[in-house]
């Protein structure tokens, strides 16, 4: 494999991936089990032929990249290391890229350089109902064919493990379980000191989940929802959670591309009431400015598909944007579902989830007004200043720096690891059928986007 220089787009994915059946024939295979809305084929590479199965799934977010290349590592080190394959009878199969229409769309930014001005200006992800491993009307009405493709191949495989490789734009690392692997977390903190990753202790997707070590949260189960709380909860159904009738225990691992030390800084807050009314206070400020510019351009975009799918996008933040207000705010909280108690971790998490939100509605804007012509170019200068406004209070103000792509690559694929051979271990047990009470329990809000 070429040095790990920058992200792999989605045609090098495949590319290297045959490099390496090639170069293994007898170990490594590569099929095309879907296609995408675009055509774009959906390959995956297994590697080894053990009877159990586990499933890799890299690029479920389009603006995630980091996945291909580690899902690439992943394969490597499988070929090279038998007790990954022989030794624990296990074939690792490794979805090189869901959704490759939506990565290939960011492809503007992904071979660098690696700045948050460039990264939001070009960045692309699409509106939630348009996110494959949501499931928001349930497996059966599964309406994406990457969705199809991957529901049918987790029934075909059954696997004891499965990892969502995700990637955060700027926080730190954390891990989401369907189920506990007790011992996870330790193994987490010597990856992430040794690579140089902050982890995140207070991640603002988990704020009212069950925590189950330093950056390791249960997933809640799923049950049915509409579409604004499938936006703005967790208990909502996805491909995570899917394969759970088999036994399979799903992580999804966040590695972040810009860190941010804070997010790792379990201390108490002297004052979190004021934090939370300033956090709250500057995403209402920014929503209700974006929504101006919104207005003011809308008039002059054209109705083309590529126009509709900017659109969509920004229509879903500025849609949740300030119910999220609301429920940080703690003059408008919602009392059935106090915020619990909240160390310096989560006041900087939320803070910079509500500056990600309102970049990446600005970023998107930015892209249609660019797009748009001459009739649009009055709120180019108004959402330049905007970007590099925010882009400086996350550089400058929080300290996001950027972490190297060989170090992405290698926590994640440690953290895999990790999580893979704790499954392998607690594997006895995979043959049952879910979990006693699996969706009895109550919904909980999450604060995703």
């Amino acid at each position: 494999m070429p040095p790990l220089l920058r992200y792999p787009s989605v045609d090098e994915l495949g590319e290297q991936a045959a490099v390496l059946v090639t170069r293994h024939p007898r170990d490594a295979r590569l099929r095309r089990v879907g296609t995408s809305r675009a055509g774009a084929p959906l390959w995956l590479l297994s590697v080894g032929h053990g009877s159990r199965h586990t499933l890799v799934v890299a690029g479920p977010h389009a603006n995630e990249p980091v996945g291909g290349a580690t899902a690439l590592r992943l394969a490597e080190r499988a070929l090279v290391d038998p007790g990954l394959t022989e030794g624990a009878d296990t074939t690792w199969n490794l979805l090189l890229c869901l959704d490759p229409d939506g990565l290939r769309r960011n492809e503007g930014w992904l071979a660098g350089p690696y700045v948050l001005d460039d990264y939001f200006r070009k960045f692309y992800r699409p509106a939630f109902l348009e996110q494959p491993e949501w499931l928001p009307h349930g497996a059966d009405a599964a309406a994406l064919p990457e969705t199809r493709a991957l529901l049918a191949l987790q029934d075909e495989l059954r696997p004891f493990f499965q990892c969502s490789l995700h990637g955060v734009d700027v926080g730190g690392g954390f891990v989401e379980l369907t189920r506990d692997l007790p011992g996870l977390a330790p193994r987490i903190a010597r990856a992430a000191a040794r690579l140089g990753i902050p982890r995140e202790l207070g991640a603002y997707d988990t704020l009212y989940w069950p925590t189950l070590g330093p950056a390791v949260y249960r997933i809640p189960p799923p049950r049915p929802s509409g579409l604004a709380a499938a936006i703005t909860e967790a208990a909502v159904e996805s491909t995570w959670y899917h394969p759970h009738r088999y036994g399979t225990v799903t992580a999804v691992v966040e590695a972040p591309m810009w860190g941010v030390p804070a997010v790792e800084d379990a201390a108490p807050p002297a004052d979190p009431d004021a934090a939370l009314r300033v956090i709250s206070g500057a995403l209402r400020h920014d929503t209700r400015l974006l929504k101006r510019i919104l207005k003011r351009l809308r008039p002059h975009v054209p109705g083309t598909a590529d126009a509709a799918r900017l659109l969509a996008p920004v229509g879903d933040y500025l849609l949740v944007c300030p119910g999220l207000a609301d429920a940080w705010d703690p003059d408008t909280a919602d009392r059935a579902h106090p915020l619990p108690p909240l160390s310096t971790a989560h006041l900087t998490a939320l803070h910079i989830a509500g500056r990600r939100l309102a970049l990446r509605t600005a970023g998107l804007l930015h892209q249609l007004a660019r797009d748009t012509g001459r009739d649009a170019a009055a709120v180019r200068p108004e959402l330049d200043r905007l970007l590099d406004q925010w882009c400086a209070d996350l550089r400058d103000g929080r300290g996001a720096r950027w972490i190297p792509l060989p170090h992405q690559v290698e926590y994640q694929s440690r953290v895999v690891l990790a999580a893979f051979e704790l499954a392998v271990r607690g594997a006895s047990d995979s043959s049952r059928t879910g979990e006693p009470g699996w969706g009895s329990e109550p919904v909980v809000p999450m604060h995703g986007e």
